[in-house]
């Protein structure tokens, strides 16, 4: 029996191999009860028998929480409106979950009067910071049981696990392991590990559960047009959606077009560089749509204060700050970018690739009679040459400070 005393906890719980493991092991280790809490933020059917199992497992009660609508709207539109991406390539469909997924958890927690909660990730990885630094923001008293950082975590590997499992009569479907592991959500499903821990070795084709091929993709372009307001994605193609829904419509359309897959050799929080596969369909044809309606909503200053502040916002969701102050304090700057982004993109999709086909807006800052080669349209081209002289001055003077005699 463990010497921290624990009455109840609250462990986010999937109903594989390791949450299964870790429900009975705590159970039995700190003699407590055990609330296990399952969040639905899009994973599919992944959540079908799960009470059953979880009761069977030793669990008190299980909690499954449809988190969809909340999760694309207080989290990944944040997001969106930001136009973060990580590495230049990642967008951070597994990193915005997890705020979600572990306030959620904390809320349980109250509600059912623990005094503890746990999660299954790993020492190594990115998952244990963002679960626990929201903990640390939202509910600092509460404990938290890590179990895979633990020294009397007595488990090395899926052998011993199953095995354990056999011996407790823990309910599990467990298959020929697969060469690589996955997590999906409404955003994207990313794959990792495995056969995939070899960056020179290209991903098995049929690896991929959202997109097709683009070799298999139609031979013909679709054009979708998503319509924007406030930053946000409101419409596709004249339909208006709930948040929810506009990821899962993007998702179905770019991903017959095979678009949104990313391969890539990232780095983690914790300094270790990992490879990531993802297919983000849905949220990448939102991602471009969103950008085509801020290049004509958007002041030049504005957007490229903004842009500059990208990779740090796009770290601090990586990394697990979502419930911080500086991403709050950045976001806010972000929103208040967002008050004229309104209006619609038309994207053109074709075998992987996504291109801007027009874009319109209410709130256009483009003036095509200021812009056209053909008329002045109030611009004196004159003015010009005082405005390049003085850009020049400091160029001069260090032409003349430079000058070889």
């Amino acid at each position: 029996m463990a010497t921290e005393k624990i009455k109840k906890l609250v462990l986010s719980y999937s109903g594989g191999l390791d949450t299964s493991v870790m429900l009975r092991w705590i159970k039995d280790h700190f003699g407590c009860e055990v609330v296990a809490y399952c969040a639905d933020v899009g994973q599919g059917d992944e959540t079908e028998g799960l009470e059953d199992k979880a009761l069977k497992t030793g669990a008190s009660k299980l909690y499954i929480v449809d988190l969809r609508e909340e999760f694309a709207r207080d989290f990944v539109f944040p997001m969106l409106r930001a136009s973060a991406i990580y590495e230049c390539y990642y967008l951070l469909g597994t990193s915005i979950a997890r705020p979600v997924i572990a306030k959620k958890l904390v809320e349980i927690a109250r509600t059912e009067g623990a005094d503890a909660v746990a999660h299954g990730a790993t020492g190594k990885g990115n998952d244990q910071v963002r679960f626990e630094l929201t903990f640390a923001r939202l509910a600092p008293d509460l404990k938290i049981i890590a179990p895979w950082r633990r020294t009397d975590w007595p488990f090395v590997g899926r052998a011993d696990m199953i095995a354990y499992a056999s011996e407790k009569k823990i309910p599990l479907t467990v298959t020929a392991e697969k060469p690589y592991s996955t997590d999906r959500n409404l955003v994207h499903v990313s794959y990792e590990g495995g056969i995939l821990e070899d960056p020179w070795r290209e991903p098995y084709n049929d690896m991929f559960r959202l997109t097709v091929s683009p070799e298999d993709a139609p031979n013909q372009p679709e054009y979708v047009e998503i319509e924007y307001a406030g930053g946000n994605p409101v419409a596709i193609n004249g339909e208006r959606l709930a948040a929810a829904e506009i990821i899962e419509r993007a998702n179905e359309i770019a991903g017959r077009h095979g678009v949104g897959r990313v391969d890539l050799v990232e780095n983690r929080y914790v300094g270790i560089k990992s490879r990531g596969v993802y297919e983000t369909p849905g949220v990448t044809i939102l991602f471009h749509g969103h950008r085509a309606v801020e290049q004509l909503t958007l002041d030049r200053e504005v957007m490229h204060l903004r842009d500059s502040l990208i990779p740090r916002y796009a770290e601090m969701v990586y990394y697990g700050y979502w419930f911080a102050p500086e991403r709050e304090a950045l976001q806010a700057l972000v929103d208040d970018t967002q008050k004229n982004v309104n209006g619609v993109a038309r994207l053109k999709l074709f075998k992987g690739g996504v291109w801007i086909a027009g874009r319109k807006s209410p709130n256009s800052l483009y003036d095509p009679k200021i812009a056209s080669f053909e008329e002045a349209g109030g611009y004196n081209q004159a003015d010009a040459d005082g405005f390049i002289r003085l850009a020049g001055v400091r160029l001069r003077a260090l032409a003349r400070a430079t000058k070889k005699d």
